[in-house]
């Protein structure tokens, strides 16, 4: 799945990416957070992306990603949702 940094201003609910970014593999950027990810909406208006997702470093300084889901993105959540329960 692939990713690329967004912006996200909450008021006028308007996402732009951010200038400079590079697309991400999503897996990888869950890493870098240790999964301290969240879904924040959908998204229609930018190509090949489908939901916006807010991550938090060890600071708690939040980050914004578009992320483009496939079934990929559901098996993963399975997958940490059992590890979580220990029935690896």
């Amino acid at each position: 799945m692939k990713s690329i940094q967004a912006e996200f201003e909450k008021i006028s609910k308007k996402i732009t990416i951010q200038k400079d970014a590079k697309e991400e593999d999503w897996a990888k950027v869950c890493r870098k957070f240790n999964d301290d990810v969240s879904r924040v909406c959908n998204v229609m208006d930018k190509e090949d992306y489908t939901g916006l997702f807010e991550c938090f470093d060890d600071d708690n300084k939040r980050f914004f990603y578009l992320v483009k889901e496939d079934k990929n993105l559901y098996r993963m959540k399975r997958k940490h949702f059992l590890d979580n329960l220990g029935l690896k």
